[in-house]
């Protein structure tokens, strides 16, 4: 009995050895996560429990242009003439415009073609006047506050419907910009800035005074609103020169047959607009959901230039928000100009940690931004120059290998995929040859797997590292041209300066004669750029997983890595973080058959 008890003594004492070997090996063997500089700078934040969660399908809505376009055709080819079969008896369509009337300083009343744009909404729209009403939650209430200060009308807050369909990133055919759709010499007659970064024709807040300032002038002139709409739309001379025709008289329904004929359909779509805003319950119309309401975001200055990317990353929130908040901002970047203060637009959670934590953000903006302007210093330096003859512009291939395809769902559209794959709406249309925002269900989508940048695959290094770099390390990667490709607000001088080059330059590497650039146009910034690769010896705040801005590693195919997910990532994001590597080769690498993948998880790169 005595041995018995010493052998299950024994016995388990083996075991708990066993035991302890294997929970120290497992231990031992645990991946150690290393810390980003961004990281660390965010674990030092105080943290705001007030959690004001943003719906990433109502901001997709939010900048989608679809409506825009489609309510802007509706109103520019409507004809008032036509009737439409569509339930809703004049009867008692006249009682509801008498009510309407009773209560406005506008002349609503009933008339055939007012009935048919009405019933014309009634059929086609609907749907759209849903989504319009959540967007509204948002914008009139700023509105009202600036009307009701110039003492406006409140009802001419529908108008931003007819003009913008309440986008203030919408631009027409002609130029006209913003919720207020102002052209650009109007807007610098009501003193909104406009220059490369800012354009403050699509600022809510600015534009708006300034729409009510314009109103407030032109019924001093007419005395009447409505030909106050006529005037907006069409300008005061065409109105004039309508009273003049008709002989005098100063009504708008008396002259309507004298204005141009979309000014004719302008006033009776504004009329119709708020009729639906008005009975919009009576017809089945049921507002979708607003998240985010004007009062629960605020501002704040900034006090050295930041970018959108820089503020989401700090603020862990996505750019998109950022932009429907400011959207004013034409380059992603809030910009600083000595003497002149600018802000932000957040909501009120974000803003309490950014004033909480303001030296930590501002001095990792700081860091940020010299990681940046080191590679691009690098990038331009190592190039060599061409000669004028032999150049010419370098196109971007688009095969099928570079590109993955989305099949598009019930209820997408361009915005909430380009937020899925971290690009924009330009681009998914450019790739795809669309012209408009819409996109039938079951496409298949092409989306570029591999990032274009100005400087295309080289990377960022420490600038520690940079001072003893030798001119053998410098030389390790192979020649690329270095392409940008121009976006709004960029003219040859912004382009220049962002490159450490000059205009001469420019002008010669692209055979260019004169200083105009199209927009979406790729130039060459430089020939045969060389690649730097990062030296091994690198500091661990530019390790693996740090942010976009110093993460481009130039890795080989051949060697292996490992990457551990982190909470926002998804296998695009991470696709971007090396150069030439795919969607597709992460998920082979990876045996992934979707993309659902976990914060944590150990993914192995270039296997």
């Amino acid at each position: 009995m005595i041995v018995r008890k010493i052998s299950i003594v024994v016995s388990a004492f083996f075991t708990m050895a066993a035991f302890s070997q294997e929970t120290a090996s497992t231990l031992e063997s645990k991946p150690e996560v290393k810390v980003t500089y961004l990281d660390s700078i965010k674990s030092t934040f105080k943290k705001n429990e007030l959690a004001s969660k943003v719906d990433s399908l109502w901001m997709n809505e939010l900048v989608s242009l679809d409506i825009y376009e489609d309510l802007t055709k509706d109103i520019q080819t409507i004809n008032k003439d036509v009737t439409v079969d569509e339930e809703l008896p004049t009867e008692l369509l006249k009682q509801r415009l008498a009510a309407m009337n009773e209560k406005s300083p506008f002349e609503i009343e009933y008339n055939q073609g007012l009935e048919n744009i009405i019933k014309s909404f009634l059929k086609n729209r609907k749907k759209s006047f849903s989504r319009l009403m959540a967007l509204s939650e948002y914008y009139f209430p700023i509105f009202e506050e600036a009307f009701a200060k110039q003492n406006v009308p409140l009802e001419i807050k529908y108008l931003a419907v007819v003009e913008s369909a309440l986008n203030p990133k919408a631009v027409s055919r002609m130029g006209a910009t913003g919720l207020w759709q102002f052209m650009y010499g109007t807007g610098k007659q009501y003193a909104l800035k406009i220059d490369s970064y800012i354009d403050e024709r699509s600022d809510p807040l600015k534009a708006t005074a300034a729409c009510s300032e314009y109103m407030t002038k032109m019924f001093n002139i007419f005395g009447d609103w409505e030909l106050v709409l006529a005037s907006y739309n069409s300008g005061p001379g065409n109105v004039t020169k309508a009273i003049r025709r008709s002989g005098g008289k100063t009504k708008y329904w008396d002259i309507r047959n004298y204005l141009p004929k979309e000014t004719q359909g302008y006033v009776p779509a504004f009329l119709a607009t708020m009729y639906l805003f008005e009975y919009h319950k009576e017809h089945g119309i049921n507002p979708e959901r607003a998240v985010v309401k004007n009062f629960e975001t605020d501002t704040v200055a900034i006090k050295n230039q930041m970018s959108f990317k820089q503020i989401a990353d700090l603020l862990d929130m996505p750019q998109s928000q950022i932009q429907l908040l400011n959207p004013s901002y034409k380059m992603g970047v809030v910009p600083f100009y000595q003497g002149e203060q600018h802000f932000i637009r957040l909501p009120k959670d974000k803003i309490a940690t950014f004033v909480s934590n303001e030296p930590q953000i501002y001095a990792y903006v700081k860091y940020d931004s010299e990681m940046k302007s080191t590679s691009s210093r690098l990038a331009v330096k190592y190039a060599p120059k061409a000669k004028p003859a032999s150049v010419k512009p370098t196109t971007i291939e688009n095969n099928n290998s570079d590109f993955e395809f989305y099949k598009v769902r019930k209820g997408d559209n361009l915005g909430a995929i380009a937020s899925k794959y971290n690009c924009t709406t330009a681009e998914l249309k450019k790739w795809n040859n669309l012209k408009t925002n819409s996109v039938a269900i079951g496409r298949n989508l092409k989306i570029k797997t591999e990032e274009e940048t100005p400087v295309k695959s080289a990377p960022i290094i420490d600038k520690r590292e940079e001072a003893i770099a030798s001119a053998d390390e410098k030389s390790k990667g192979g020649a690329v041209d270095m392409d940008y490709v121009v976006v709004a607000g960029d003219n040859l001088g912004s382009i220049a300066k962002k490159f450490g080059t000059t205009i001469a330059e420019l002008k010669e590497l692209n055979n260019l004669t004169s200083n105009n650039i199209g927009l979406g146009k790729t130039i060459i910034i430089s020939k045969a750029a060389i690649i730097i690769e990062e030296p091994a010896s690198a500091s661990t705040a530019i390790a693996s997983n740090s942010v976009d801005s110093f993460k481009k590693k130039a890795v080989s195919k051949s060697v292996s890595e490992d990457y551990y997910v982190k909470k926002g990532d998804s296998l695009y994001s991470i696709s971007k973080k090396y150069p030439g590597v795919t969607i597709s080769d992460i998920k082979k690498w990876n045996g992934i058959k979707d993309e659902d993948i976990k914060p944590g998880m150990k993914l192995k790169i270039n296997g």
